[in-house]
């Protein structure tokens, strides 16, 4: 005797009761590439796809690997009826275990990811969806930059990087040393940009990646700017960092900036100090053991991952400069011209003439 069929209604309710955590039922999903790697978001709320379509689209597919790894990042939105919105949001502790590395706050909002499944799971209360930088940067952002790095075993640098022509410059200095001032300058006099505060470099082949979304800027950099991109920056929103500095977001996938369409070859390593230039020498070479110990000093995070020290051995062949503070960023734009000018006439070796 054939059984019973069973309600559309009674069908869905068994499966909330048998799929509890949505694993055998269909999400909508999108793909990105980033880092070179190539990430499936799979969430069912509006505003998590929004956050991470805001975060990701548009941007150049970088490639390190071909064909590249595929990752899996699943977005939740937890409802939380009657619950007033947080009027602020917990930096999240992060923790490890299982072989998963994950971030949470009390207020039910965490990130997990296992990369040796090179999956995680992101979490957000709806009480906390007004805080979309910080869950897009301490949540969504940790997720893809853990994967990235894990499973690919890229370094990860506290730094900004520009370029030219394929070639790449390492930016590296303290908060106020004015790495996003000098960034922007880059992107407005013909250099293509990487990313503003996170790198990720191959340790044997020093290919260069990032994600090149956003740039932040103080009030005070305006200054700096033509009267043009000084509207166009008055006119971005503006974010509060956990320091409680203000900055303006810029979004750089629109005029007149340009993206760098391939991870670039590191070509120079610049380390930006707030003391003024002396003698109109606004950079000096450095020597191996003291990039060594800046790097070290600078890098403490990625100085204890698995690739540190064939990263290490390979930057011995690659020139350091120590870039002091000018009267107006254009000069460092200069600089750094130089520094790629020079070091590409040294790649090339010796003239035939």
């Amino acid at each position: 005797m054939p059984l019973p069929m069973r309600s559309t209604h009674q069908h869905r309710r068994n499966d909330a009761a048998t799929d509890p955590f949505q694993e055998e039922t269909r999400v909508p999903s999108f793909g990105v590439q980033l880092l070179g790697g190539r990430f499936r978001f799979e969430t069912r709320s509006s505003q998590l796809r929004q956050l991470v379509k805001s975060a990701y689209e548009h941007l150049p597919s970088h490639r390190l690997a071909v064909p590249p790894r595929a990752f899996r990042i699943k977005l939740v939105l937890l409802a939380t009826d009657g619950a007033r919105s947080l009027p602020t949001l917990a930096r999240p502790h992060l923790f490890s275990s299982a072989a998963m590395l994950g971030g949470a706050t009390p207020a039910s909002n965490f990130a997990v990811v296992a990369p040796d499944q090179r999956t995680g799971i992101i979490v957000v209360s709806s009480a906390a969806l007004r805080h979309s930088y910080e869950i897009r940067y301490e949540l969504i952002e940790f997720a893809v930059f853990t994967l990235a790095a894990r499973v690919q075993r890229l370094i990860p640098l506290h730094a900004a990087c520009v370029g030219r022509h394929g070639r790449g410059l390492i930016l590296i200095g303290d908060s106020g040393a004015g790495k996003s001032t000098l960034t922007l300058q880059c992107g407005l006099n013909g250099f293509e940009l990487l990313c503003e505060d996170s790198l990720f470099v191959t340790a044997k082949t020093l290919s260069l990646t990032g994600v090149a979304n956003f740039l932040h800027l103080r009030r005070d950099s305006l200054r700096f700017l033509p009267a043009d991109i000084a509207a166009l920056v008055r006119n971005s929103p503006q974010i509060r960092r956990r320091s409680g500095i203000q900055k303006f977001e810029i979004d750089l996938r629109r005029p007149p900036f340009r993206l760098a369409p391939a991870p670039l070859r590191l070509a120079g390593l610049v380390f930006m100090t707030g003391k003024s230039s002396r003698a109109g020498r606004p950079i000096v070479p450095l020597e191996a053991d003291e990039v060594k110990r800046r790097l070290e000093a600078t890098q403490p995070y990625a100085a204890h991952q698995e690739g540190w020290p064939t990263f290490m051995k390979r930057m011995g062949g690659i020139a350091a400069y120590e870039l002091a503070r000018s009267p107006h960023p254009r000069e460092a734009v200069t600089a750094l011209k130089h520094i790629l000018a020079k070091t590409s006439a040294r790649d090339a070796g010796p003239s035939e003439s």
